[in-house]
C-alpha cells in the first residue's frame, strides 16, 4: 500500500504565488538566478538558491548560504507573502503546458516507504548532491523542493481529482514560460480521508524526478531521529514533500546528446561502426525521431537517420531496449569512449525542450564535433525499469513542465 498523508503546507498568500515561486534551484546558474530575483525580489529562488546573494567565489554547501535561504524564508512569512495552513490537508497542483494538462497530489510520504522501496527509485544518487539537499533541509527545518512522482493510473483516484478541481483554484497564474500553475487547497475531512483511502489502494508510488531530494529526506530523517531521544516515528521529519501524478499525463522529451571530439577517428569511420548495429541513411537534415528505436546524427553540416536492427539491443531487457543505452553500447561506449555521459566531460546532454535547432547550432559553432538526437523515453520504460529494480540509463529522461519551487513548503517544525 501507498501512504500519503495530509500536512500543514507553507504557500504563498492570494495573489502572491506568481511573485514567489520559481524555477527548480537545478536548472538555473547563478546569473541567471540573480536576473530572475532582479525582476521578482520576493522569488523563492532567494531560499532555495541563496548563493545568488554572495559573491560568485562563496561556497555554495557553506553554513552561511545555508542560515541566509532560512531567513529568507522566514522573511517571506514575516512579510506576510507566504502562511501556513492551521490544518493539515492536502493539495491538488494542475501544471497546463502548450494545452496538455497534469494534476497531481501534494502530500507527505513516509521517509520509511522510500527506505523499503515502496517508494520505487530509478537512478543512483551522488553523495555530494545528496549532502548538499541534506544540509539545506536540516537548516532550513524545511523541505522546500517537492519530489516529482507518480503512480499507475487508477479510476478512483481520477474521479476524485476531478470533483476537486470543479472548483476554483486558490492559485491561478501564467509563469514567464507559459506554463500555468494551478493549486487546490483539499482540507474537508472526508475528502482528506478519501484521498487517503484511494492511495492506500496503489501498490507503489515511482519517482520520476527528485531522487537526491529523497533520498536527503532519508538521511534528515536518521540524523534527527539519532538526535532525538524521544523519537516516535511521528514526527514531520519522518515524512517527505511529494507531488505524485498519474502516468497517463505525463510528459517526458528527450534527452539528446552532443559529443566534442570523435575519438581519433573521421566521419566515414563513424558511419561505417554504425552500420555495424544500425540502418544507416542520409537526411535532409537533423532527424527529430518519430518512433522509438530511432536516432538522429548530425556531423560536419550531414545528417542521418540511424535505426536499431534486431541483435542490437535485447527487447526484454527493460534498460538496455532504451534509446539512450542503445546509443552507449553501440557508439559512445565502443567506439567514441564515453562511458558514462553523466561524468564524461566530452559529452553533454541536451534536454528536449530546446528542440534539434539547438543540437545543429552547437556543432555548427564548433564548440561540438556530433549530435545525436533521441526518440524520448516513455513513461511505461521507466516503470518498467523501476518495477525490474533496475537503473536508467543516464540523462535519458527529461520531464517537463517543471514543478515550480515555493508553491508549497513542508516545515519540519510543528
Amino acid at each position: 500500500m501507498s501512504v500519503v498523508r495530509p500536512f500543514r503546507g507553507l504557500r504563498p498568500t492570494p495573489g502572491h504565488a506568481n511573485d514567489v515561486a520559481s524555477p527548480p534551484y537545478d536548472v538555473l546558474d547563478a546569473r541567471e538566478a540573480r536576473e530572475i530575483v532582479r525582476q521578482r525580489p520576493n522569488s523563492f529562488l532567494r531560499v532555495n538558491k541563496a548563493e545568488l546573494e554572495f559573491d560568485d567565489g562563496v561556497d555554495v554547501h557553506s553554513e552561511q548560504v545555508y542560515a541566509r535561504g532560512k531567513a529568507n524564508l522566514a522573511q517571506l512569512a514575516d512579510d506576510g507573502l507566504m502562511a501556513r495552513d492551521p490544518k493539515p490537508c492536502f493539495y491538488l497542483y494542475r501544471l497546463t503546458m502548450a494545452g496538455q494538462s497534469q494534476t497531481g497530489l501534494v502530500a507527505v510520504c513516509p521517509v520509511d516507504d522510500y527506505d523499503a522501496g515502496l517508494i520505487k527509485k530509478h537512478e543512483h544518487t551522488r553523495p555530494d548532491k545528496v549532502a548538499d539537499r541534506a544540509d539545506h533541509i536540516e537548516y532550513l527545518e524545511a523541505q522546500a523542493g517537492p519530489v516529482f512522482c507518480t503512480f499507475r493510473h487508477d479510476e478512483r483516484i481520477a474521479d476524485i481529482f476531478a470533483r476537486i478541481t470543479a472548483d476554483a483554484p486558490e492559485a491561478d497564474f501564467v509563469a514567464g514560460d507559459g506554463i500555468r500553475h494551478e493549486l487546490w487547497v483539499v482540507g474537508d475531512d472526508a475528502l482528506v480521508a478519501d484521498i487517503a483511502d484511494a492511495f492506500g489502494a496503489l501498490p507503489h508510488i515511482y519517482i520520476a524526478d527528485g531522487h537526491h531530494r529523497s533520498e536527503a529526506a532519508s538521511v534528515v530523517c536518521r540524523r534527527l531521529r539519532d538526535k532525538n531521544p524521544a523519537h516516535t516515528g511521528e514526527e514531520p521529519y519522518n515524512f517527505f514533500l511529494n507531488v505524485m501524478f498519474p502516468d497517463r499525463e505525463l510528459r517526458i522529451l528527450p534527452y539528446n546528446r552532443v559529443v566534442g571530439d570523435l575519438n581519433g577517428h573521421t566521419l566515414d569511420d563513424l558511419l561505417e561502426r554504425a552500420a555495424e548495429g544500425f540502418d544507416v541513411s542520409p537526411a535532409d537534415a537533423m532527424v527529430t525521431p518519430d518512433e522509438t528505436h530511432t536516432l538522429g546524427l548530425y556531423c560536419e553540416g550531414k545528417s542521418y537517420t540511424l535505426t536499431a536492427r534486431d541483435g542490437s539491443f535485447d527487447p526484454a531487457d527493460p534498460t538496455g531496449s532504451i534509446d539512450a543505452a542503445i546509443l552507449g553500447a553501440n557508439l559512445l561506449a565502443p567506439f567514441l569512449g564515453i562511458d558514462d555521459p553523466k561524468t564524461d566531460e566530452r559529452i553533454t546532454c541536451v534536454g528536449g525542450i530546446r528542440g534539434t535547432e539547438e543540437l545543429v547550432r552547437l556543432v555548427d559553432s564548433g564548440g561540438f564535433r556530433i549530435a545525436f538526437s533521441l526518440h524520448a523515453t516513455s513513461i511505461e520504460q521507466l516503470l518498467r525499469v523501476a518495477d525490474a529494480g533496475d537503473v536508467m540509463p543516464p540523462k535519458s529522461t527529461w520531464f517537463e513542465p517543471k514543478l515550480r519551487s515555493g508553491m508549497i513548503v513542508n516545515l519540519l517544525t510543528e
